[in-house]
């Protein structure tokens, strides 16, 4: 399969990696100040574009894949308040995208279970509950995409929790996410509900970048020829 890479850093070199173990051909690789690059023939002959980019330069990165007319899968955070539009795009100009907070199988295990654990949760009204997340200092978003997943299904059982807050809880309705940058650190992600007289918790603690760029490759093979808005709930069976 013909492949293009949107956001050619780390994560951008860790999916070309696994794009050509995996049989692909890189067409076309598109990193800051190069976005000439999506008018080029390269990148109108790939069959789904893989972007891992910046929040402020995320929405003009799909903008100019879907004037190729070529499928984007993409795990940059920090873009949503624009969602409407990609999903008009989709809806209306036939285009295709498949976003996730996080392409990590072992995060989307996490998500399931997190929600299945706030459906009980919901009804002891004891324990408080809230979340951190730790990533390197280079991230420009907080709290991350991922986090703000977790809050959501945690929002969506737990009754007593009205909305998530960032770093700080101003009363009892709010759900707090406390963001931390360190390092160099992948990503660690931790629920955690709290009583007078036990904790309960949940962690995910990445070991370093590969997993999530092998989801967003499986992500970008099942996306190759389908039309429309798609996300991991699409992808996975669970």
């Amino acid at each position: 399969m013909n492949i293009a890479i949107i956001g050619y850093g780390k994560m951008g070199h860790e999916i070309e990696k696994i794009c050509r173990e995996r049989g692909h051909t890189i067409v076309c690789t598109i990193d800051m100040n190069e976005e000439d690059k999506f008018e080029s023939d390269e990148f109108k002959s790939a069959q789904v574009a893989i972007e891992f980019s910046s929040p402020d330069s995320a929405l003009n990165n799909y903008r100019r894949a879907f004037a190729a007319n070529v499928p984007v899968v993409s795990g940059t955070t920090g873009w949503l308040d624009n969602i409407d539009e990609v999903k008009q795009a989709c809806e209306r100009d036939g285009q295709t995208f498949f976003y996730a907070s996080n392409f990590s199988l072992g995060v989307n295990i996490l998500f399931a279970v997190n929600k299945y654990l706030a459906n009980i949760m919901n009804d002891f009204t004891e324990y408080n509950v809230h979340i951190e997340e730790t990533h390197h200092i280079h991230k420009l978003d907080a709290p991350s995409g991922t986090a703000i997943t977790i809050a959501e299904g945690i929002l969506d059982s737990v009754e007593r929790k009205k909305h998530w807050k960032l770093d700080k809880q101003d009363n009892n309705d709010d759900l707090q996410i406390n963001s931390y940058r360190k390092d160099e650190v992948p990503g660690i992600h931790t629920i955690k509900y709290e009583s007078e007289v036990d904790t309960i918790e949940l962690t995910h603690d990445a070991k370093s970048r590969k997993g999530f760029a092998l989801g967003a490759v499986v992500a970008a093979e099942f996306t190759a020829g389908k039309k429309g808005f798609l996300g991991m709930e699409d992808l996975l069976p669970f």
